[in-house]
């Protein structure tokens, strides 16, 4: 358990004025900053939408361990979601007496337990939770909290500490470590794709945010029928429509993954209804037809806004938790259809950069707060609580009950349950040292080596050629080939493959003389599929 914060919430709530304008201002900069192209390299606006076309980092990774299948999906609740009306202590008078005008009301809840309780608006939930398939953690935080939209939300997505910047996500480090060979021989697959989201800290590595996201539905839409983004079928021959079909074409070229999210789209098909006028529901939509498709990304990334709710809370909260278990419902239900088990290998985890106070404010809202629930969907996970639930005994004037569960013990629980890594790994992604969450998620055994997408499978004498040596490798997915020779220093001496590979094995046969080599000891390394391999003969 922490300190409570001593910091001023200034910029926090409406009273605040200039200050708070300010706090928003700087928050909406960004935001036009990252879309316009301005933050972060590779962003491009061609008519109304805008692309981010991603430099090539020694960055993209599946998430697959060696070849478990399970897939992550962050929900992200934009603006910071108040906890006490989304999980409620039912009976608990100090909230009553705390929220007069906004609190949930023993007859407008449904019960989770005897002492906890969701808002109607949230019933869709109710079936999951019955099922085993949603748990709750309670009052997530980390030390010293800022209240910044812009700076909390940072530090969620890093995993720094609230005096530390990082600027890097924790998901762009892991698959930093996984796929040292992105930037000679990427991937044709997108291990991690973004709905609805600008291009986010949380996939960032030290030189690119190197998930692919897509800006809206309707621009990933265009994606998967067309395989490309911009039309440069109907361009006439005018100097000017052959520069703008030079610029298209270069942009087209930059969705390296169009063909197979074309694929994957076309094959996988959505089973349930999901509900209108639901933007978060539109985009799990694409989420569930990907990921019945085989497309073979690891983790995805939507995401619904408005939660910053300082006044008039009561009914615009409760909406926005109706759109997200509504759609949640809806894509746990079209995994499931018709017994495919698809639900058992999906993990939905929501978060938020901060919570609310527990006071509601002279607006009949509330204000930037300090921890905030977290919530998990997926098959066979059981249900329950974790981690305690504020205490809204003794109140402060002017701070928030400490949080209970620091974020990054969450974060740490996932990569190395759900995901199947070591904890060293995990240490090193975090920065830190977190406890994993006994039992909050099935966890998975670490599989052994890491061939998923490519296997250097070794080297032998050719039976019939002297001085030929036979170079055996195999792809798994389809995309570039690097096959190098390398001194024992580690120094590139020949290329000798370099080139897209189908699915296949293959045997390269080496003749150092051939190449201008003599006899030595050498090193021979496969780049392929962002992986990167390598044996000594």
């Amino acid at each position: 358990m922490c300190e409570k914060h001593k910091n001023p919430r200034i910029g926090s709530a409406l009273e605040h004025g200039d200050a708070h304008t300010r706090e928003h201002q700087l928050w909406s900069r960004r935001d036009f900053l990252s879309a316009s192209g301005m933050l972060g390299a590779g962003s491009l606006l061609l008519g109304n939408l805008p692309l981010r076309a991603f430099q090539p980092t020694p960055l993209m990774a599946s998430l697959v361990n060696g070849g478990n299948d399970r897939i992550l999906v962050l929900i992200r609740l934009d603006g910071g979601n108040d906890g006490l009306n989304t999980i409620v202590e039912r009976g608990n008078s100090y909230y009553y007496n705390l929220r007069p005008n906004i609190a949930i009301q023993e007859n407008n809840m449904w019960a989770l337990s005897d002492q906890y309780g969701m808002p109607l608006a949230t019933q869709a939930l109710q079936p999951l939770w019955e099922e085993g398939m949603m748990k709750v953690l309670f009052n997530v935080g980390y030390p010293e909290p800022n209240y910044s939209h812009f700076r909390s939300y940072d530090i969620i997505a890093s995993g720094s500490d609230s005096d530390v910047i990082v600027n890097t996500g924790w998901m762009g480090r892991f698959l930093d470590n996984e796929y040292a060979a992105f930037l000679e021989a990427p991937p044709t697959v997108p291990p991690a794709l973004q709905i609805g989201v600008q291009a986010d800290l949380v996939f960032r590595a030290d030189q690119a945010n190197m998930a692919l996201a897509v800006s809206s539905p309707q621009e990933f839409y265009q994606i998967a029928q067309t395989g490309q983004l911009y039309d440069i079928a109907h361009l006439g021959n005018t100097p000017r429509e052959l520069e703008l079909a030079y610029v298209r074409q270069t942009a087209n070229s930059a969705f390296r993954y169009a063909e197979t999210i074309k694929s994957a789209y076309g094959k996988g098909a959505n089973q349930v209804d999901y509900p209108a006028n639901n933007y978060l529901a539109e985009q799990l939509a694409i989420v569930a037809r990907l990921i019945k498709g085989n497309l073979g990304t690891r983790v995805f990334m939507v995401s619904i806004g408005g939660f910053d709710t300082h006044a008039e809370q009561f009914d615009y909260h409760a909406n926005l938790l109706r759109q997200l278990s509504e759609g949640v419902k809806a894509f746990y239900d079209d995994l499931s259809y018709g017994g495919s088990g698809l639900e058992q290998n999906v993990l939905g985890m929501t978060f938020s950069e901060f919570g609310r106070t527990i006071y509601e404010n002279a607006s009949f809202g509330t204000d930037h707060g300090w921890g905030t629930p977290m919530m998990l969907f997926g098959g066979g996970i059981g249900n329950g609580f974790t981690g305690q639930y504020q205490d809204l005994s003794d109140p402060d004037p002017y701070g928030d009950p400490a949080f209970s569960l620091d974020f990054r013990s969450v974060y740490s629980t996932i990569l190395q349950d759900w995901m199947g890594n070591s904890p060293e790994l995990v240490q090193f992604v975090i920065g830190q040292q977190q406890p994993v969450i006994a039992g909050l998620v099935p966890a998975i055994a670490p599989s052994l080596g890491d061939n998923d997408k490519c296997a250097l499978l070794g080297h032998n004498p050719h039976p019939a050629k002297p001085d030929v040596i036979e170079i055996k490798y195999a792809m798994l997915q389809s995309g570039p080939v690097r096959l190098q020779i390398l001194d024992t220093a580690g120094h590139v001496l020949r290329t000798l493959v370099s080139e897209f590979k189908p699915v296949g094995s293959y045997v390269f046969e080496f003749k150092p003389a051939d190449w201008y080599l003599g006899t030595a000891v050498y090193q021979y390394r496969l780049q392929a599929g962002g992986q990167v391999f390598q044996r000594t003969m």
